[in-house]
């Protein structure tokens, strides 16, 4: 894949770890032994199947290119290639992060810069 960045949806917990400097995974990419990426274009989906009804999320934009070989694009959901990223995320990688939010069309604004929560 050409695409250079990605997006991982967060619980506050999980926003505060990487905030700490290394972010390991959720319970789910523990147990998959990755840790789950999305790209724009699949974050809507992923955000509507899997964190559903939950409020408080936060939303990191990741330079896959950054990160090199840890990151594996394989098929997925219907089909897609996903980015897969084998190790720790660490917060350098991070370009952007914040509250996920939506805009007036319903649509997950992604984050630009390095907000507070």
């Amino acid at each position: 894949m050409n695409e250079t960045i990605a997006y991982k949806v967060l619980t506050e917990a999980e926003m505060t770890a990487l905030l700490a400097g290394t972010f390991l995974g959720a319970q789910v990419d523990l147990a998959d032994g990755y840790i789950h990426l999305s790209t724009a274009s699949q974050l809507e989906e992923t955000v509507r199947r899997h964190f559903a009804g939950r409020s408080n999320l936060f939303i990191a934009a990741v330079d896959v290119a950054m990160l090199g070989d840890a990151v594996r694009w394989e098929v997925s959901r219907h089909g897609q290639l996903f980015p897969h990223l084998y190790g720790a995320l660490p917060l350098e990688a991070a370009t952007a992060y914040g509250k996920l939010t939506l805009d007036a069309a319903g649509h997950i604004r992604l984050p630009a810069k390095h907000n507070d929560f």
